[in-house]
Parts: C-alpha cells; structure tokens; sequence
C-alpha cells in the first residue's frame, strides 16, 4: 500500500524533470500513477489534468509578464480546444464511463499520445533545426504584432484535435502542441510558441479537470500530496538545469516516455469481468421460498 511519502516523492521526480527539460509533466505524471501506484485510468488522468494546471500555471504568468504570449494563437486554439474537451468528457460519462471498454480506451490513447510526445522530445532538436531554415529573423518578422490570418480554421482544427487528445488521456498539451505550432508557424521566434502553448496548455487542462471532478475523477488527496513535492522540485530544477545535461536527460526521458507508450498500446489496462450477484440472489431467494 503506497503513503504520502511515495506520492511526494513521485511530484519530486516529475517536477525535477519539468525544472530540468521544460517537458514530461503530465506525459509522466499518468503514467507513472497508473503503472507504479496502481491507480485507476480515469482518476490517474483526471488528477493529472488539475496538477498540470496548476503547476503550468506560475509558468504562464511569467511569460505574460515577458510578453512572450501572442493571444490570437491562444485564443483560436481555445475555440477549438475547450468545446472538443467538454464534448469528448460528455461522451466518456454518458456513454464510455459503464463500459467494459472504457479503461483499454483511456489507456490506448494514453499509450498513443505517449508515443508521439516520446518522439517529439526525443528529435526535438532535429525538427526545431529543419524548421528553422523557414524562421525569418528580422527584427520586424520579430516584433510583438503577429497575423493569424489565413491560418484560423488550422489553428482550430489543431486545438479541436488536443481537445480531445487531452481530455482521453491527459497527454499533448506541452510538448506535443509545442511540435503542432512549430509546423503550423515555422516563422515565429521559439519563446513565443512557448509562452503560448504553456497558456494554451491552462485552459485546456483546467477545463478538462474540472469536467473530471464533475464526474468524480479527481482524488484531492493525491493531487495535493504530488503538488507538494513537485512545486519545490521545478523550482530547484529550474536553478541547477544549466549545471546538467539537459540534452541526455532529455532523450532518456523521451525514450523513457516512448517505451511506456508502446507498452500502453500494446497492453491497455482491461476492466476485469464483473460478477453477477443478482442471479446467485435470485437463486438463494428461491431455494429460501421453497424451504
């Protein structure tokens, strides 16, 4: 039976990860609830969604200060985004929730979603160089004005996807969607894609652990151990990531990330069959009737 001490100590481990790379939260957060503590699907990711609001949070509020945030990207990539995460939610409560099904669903996203993000981190460096033979580094292409124009129904259509992908399986919203808005605006400086992802990245999972807790997806006590070992750990994280190898930890934690990915695919958690008490009694009643 894990304690609070096991709970702290895995915030510790994941936020010393954030501190260092910038990346594996909630991509390592779930899983880790899931394989290690055991703990259900569904609350493992409804958990996870709340953690990585909050602890995305203090972050989001430093690049709106650096005014590394261009809002139009954030905004269209809500419109898409916050709908599909409600419509995805009502669909898992009213329809997937009583199902047999429901915890292979979560848990194959989840592996999917791990999979792609394990890669993402992993040639990281090598999409960021291919693209930046498009970036355009004028000081005018790098000013704060930026036009979507053109763009809106892909950013969307991108946010819509996340929605969804979020939602199912807690995973996405950082470096994934990082990945997504490299693709979609090769041309912007990198912060910025950064600082909009990250408060992309709060609403979206805000809203999607909130629609958790509705259903009752969210174990406060759990939350609150892993917050209390993670916050400090970003913090130190963050201070010493220039004195380690952030580019080894990184590919460990991608390959790391990538590994558990496939294994969630390939062996998704499955809802044990469950027994019939009804007819055992029915059948006790009758033998008791005609006694």
């Amino acid at each position: 039976m894990f304690g609070p001490m096991e709970f702290i100590l895995a915030g510790v481990l994941v936020g010393f990860c954030v501190g260092i790379t910038g990346v594996g939260g909630g991509s390592l957060m779930t899983p880790i609830l899931i394989s290690l503590f055991k703990i259900e699907p569904h609350i493992a990711i409804g958990t996870d969604l709340l953690y990585a609001a909050i602890s995305k949070f203090c972050g989001s509020m430093v690049h709106a200060k650096k005014l590394n945030i261009v809002w139009p990207i954030v905004i269209w990539l809500a419109l898409g985004s916050i709908p599909a995460s409600l419509m995805t939610h009502w669909i898992l409560d009213h329809y997937l929730s009583q199902s047999s099904h429901y915890k292979a669903v979560l848990t194959t996203v989840l592996g999917f979603m791990l999979t792609l993000t394990g890669l993402s981190i992993m040639f990281r460096v090598h999409i960021e160089r291919f693209f930046s033979r498009f970036r355009q580094t004028s000081d005018l292409e790098q000013t704060p004005k930026f036009d979507i124009e053109g763009k809106r129904i892909y950013v969307v259509i991108m946010g819509f996807t996340l929605g969804v992908l979020v939602t199912l399986s807690s995973v996405g919203a950082g470096a994934f969607g990082i990945m997504a808005l490299i693709l979609m605006f090769p041309n912007l400086p990198m912060i910025r894609i950064i600082g909009s992802d990250v408060v992309h990245a709060v609403l979206l999972t805000s809203v999607a652990g909130f629609a958790h807790m509705s259903s009752g997806n969210v174990d406060f006590h759990l939350l609150g151990w892993l917050l209390m070992g993670s916050i400090p750990a970003i913090i130190i994280g963050t201070l010493i990531s220039s004195h380690l190898p952030e580019r080894m930890i990184r590919k460990i934690l991608g390959i790391t990330l990538f590994a558990l990915g496939i294994n969630f695919i390939l062996h998704p958690v499955k809802t044990k069959p469950i027994e019939k008490p009804h007819t055992v009694q029915l059948i006790s009643t009758e033998k008791s009737f005609h006694v």
